[in-house]
Order: structure tokens, then C-alpha cells, then sequence
């Protein structure tokens, strides 16, 4: 990784970036149709395979070290764009590494155990990328528009007082820093999708047939408190964005810079973590020569005793070739 390319990727991604103990107004402080001046459009489709390749070697990097794992969560509104850009970004890494969790109305089993234990049961391993689409954030803004989902989760009387959101902001900031501490990077991405622009996509999901299932009559019901949602987004992206796990709030209007944004921030969040593949020891170096001359001895008449390095020495000198033959011209 070039240290040119990890400030291009740190650059882009410091104004999404909420710093901790921030006062966040929402609607005032991050433009949905923001994007960067010095990306466009054209370069979306090759900035995004870009990151893509990245992604992939960083993860397979993750996997072979086996000490850290990646937790990405996911929020926004609904047509807010979390399937899409899943689906885009996390294209070229292997699936065998990553693992998506979608949390909708929690069950009766879940509500019978604590707020936080079904995300608990999702989390990655180690040399795993865990991405949460929609996370227990849900419980900070789901919960709080709707309360009378407060009183499904049976808590005592003395749990439901009028510091009930302050407290669970408290909880989930130290459940995060236990995660951290443990070797689990937690960051978290809010798709911040304007109101006229999700009207466009609910028209969209309407008129086309096939994203009709797609639609259902509960996102225009909850559209219609729009206002209580962008109160409980602001709180809690002032109350939970921490040093350990910041919150970025990605500008959703315009899909292709969506996904290169939240490709470059899980990208920052695996150049932090610099996994290395392991080292392998003197004797284990050693014992891997000897097999190798076993194999080579191995090699029918006329083949070559290692294909790969065969292989690979014919594709330096014909690249050698032509660069000679280019000079000569």
C-alpha cells in the first residue's frame, strides 16, 4: 500500500468522519449531494474496481494473520442504498471472509434476552469482516421513534425511566471499546439520503415492476416521521462517534460516490489495522526446500520441474522484450 493512495483514501474520507463529542445537526451539518471536488462520475466505475482489488488483498492479509476482525454497521433510512452498496464494494473479497447480517422485527427468543445479544451472536471471528445491515443502533432509532417497541423488550420499571436513551448510548460506547480491546475494529456508516431523493426512489421501486417487492406500505408510514428520525440519527451520531468507533455519515443522493466512500472508509479502517501475513520460520523455510525438490523430481519427461516459475520467468522476458522493443523505436 503506497503511502500516496492511503492519504488519497484518508483525505477523501476526513469530511464524512464525526468527531467524538460533536454536536451534530443533521441536516445542517452533512449535505446528502455532497460529493469531493477532485472525483467524478467517470472515474467512479474504475475508482471503485480500484478499491475493490484493495479490499480483497487487505482482507485475504486479515485472514492469513488472524488476530483482528472488522465490524462495519450499516444504517439509513429505507431505499437508503445499504443492499447496493454491500453488494458493490464487497464484490471482489472472498465471501468465505465476510459476513452480511440483515436485523429486522427481533423475535420472540431475542426479546427474551438483553437488547444487545442478538448482535452479540452476529459478531466476526478473527480475520473476519462482519458487516451489519442495520446494527443495534436500531435501538437507539427504531426503538425510540417507536417506544411502544421499548415495552416488548420486557424491561423492569426502573430500566424505562426518562435517561433511558443516554444510558443505552453509554452501553453500546462501552460494548464497542470491549470489542476494540479485544482486537475488533468497529466502524460505522451512516448512508444519509435526502427526503426528496428517497421520494424518487420510492416512485421508482413503484413504477418498475420488478422492484415493486421492494416497496411496502410501512416505508411511506415511516417516511411520514422523517423529523423524529433525523432528531434520534443527530443524537446519536453525537453521543456514540468515539475514538475507538466513529461514525462517518456518507452522502447518499448520488449512488456511485456512496459506494466508493464507504469502500474508502472500510479500506482506512484495514491500512489502520495493517495486517501482515505470518512469517514463516527458519526451519518450516527450510522444510518447504525440501519438498519442493521431492515435487520437482516428480516432473514428467519434458515438463517443467516448477510450472509456476517457469511460468513466471517466461512472462518477465517477453515483458522485457517488448519494452526493449519499444526503446528501439
Amino acid at each position: 500500500m503506497t503511502d500516496k493512495r492511503a492519504k488519497r483514501i484518508a483525505r477523501l474520507i476526513d469530511p464524512l468522519r464525526v468527531d467524538p463529542g460533536a454536536k451534530v445537526d443533521l441536516a445542517n451539518d452533512f449535505d446528502p449531494g455532497y460529493r469531493s471536488d477532485f472525483l467524478r462520475k467517470k472515474d467512479g466505475v474504475e475508482l471503485l474496481d480500484t478499491g475493490i482489488a484493495l479490499l480483497a488483498d487487505y482482507q485475504a492479509r486479515l485472514a492469513a494473520e488472524g488476530t483482528h476482525g472488522v465490524l462495519m454497521c450499516l444504517q439509513a433510512l429505507d431505499a437508503g442504498g445499504k443492499d447496493g452498496t454491500i453488494r458493490h464494494v464487497m464484490s471482489g473479497v472472498n465471501p468465505q471472509g465476510v459476513h452480511v447480517s440483515g436485523f429486522k422485527v427481533p423475535s420472540a427468543e431475542e426479546l427474551d434476552h438483553d437488547y444487545l445479544w442478538r448482535y452479540a451472536c452476529r459478531l466476526p471471528a478473527r480475520g473476519e469482516i462482519g458487516i451489519f445491515n442495520r446494527s443495534h443502533y436500531e435501538e437507539v432509532l427504531v426503538v425510540r421513534v417507536h417506544p411502544e417497541n421499548l415495552d416488548r423488550q420486557k424491561l423492569p420499571k426502573a430500566s424505562k425511566g426518562k435517561n433511558v436513551w443516554d444510558r443505552r448510548y453509554g452501553e453500546i460506547n462501552d460494548w464497542e471499546r470491549y470489542l476494540s480491546h479485544n482486537g475488533f475494529k468497529v466502524v460505522k456508516i451512516f448512508l444519509n439520503l435526502s427526503k426528496e431523493e428517497q421520494r424518487t426512489r420510492f416512485l421508482r421501486r413503484i413504477d418498475v415492476p420488478e422492484r415493486n417487492w421492494k416497496f411496502s406500505a410501512a416505508d411511506v408510514r415511516e417516511r411520514r416521521r422523517w423529523g423524529d428520525y433525523q432528531k434520534a440519527f443527530s443524537e446519536m451520531l453525537s453521543a456514540t462517534s468515539t475514538k475507538w468507533a466513529p461514525w462517518y455519515v456518507v452522502p447518499a443522493d448520488r449512488k456511485w460516490f456512496a459506494r466508493i466512500c464507504v469502500g474508502a472508509v472500510l479500506a482506512h479502517t484495514l491500512i489502520e489495522i495493517d495486517p501482515r501475513y505470518p512469517t514463516v520460520s527458519d526451519e518450516a523455510r527450510h522444510n518447504l526446500g525440501v519438498v519442493k525438490r521431492e515435487l520437482e523430481a516428480e516432473a514428467p519427461e519434458g515438463a517443467a520441474p516448477d510450472p509456476y516459475i517457469a511460468g513466471r520467468n517466461g512472462h518477465q522476458r517477453r515483458g522485457s522484450g517488448k519494452k526493449a522493443k519499444k526503446a528501439r523505436v
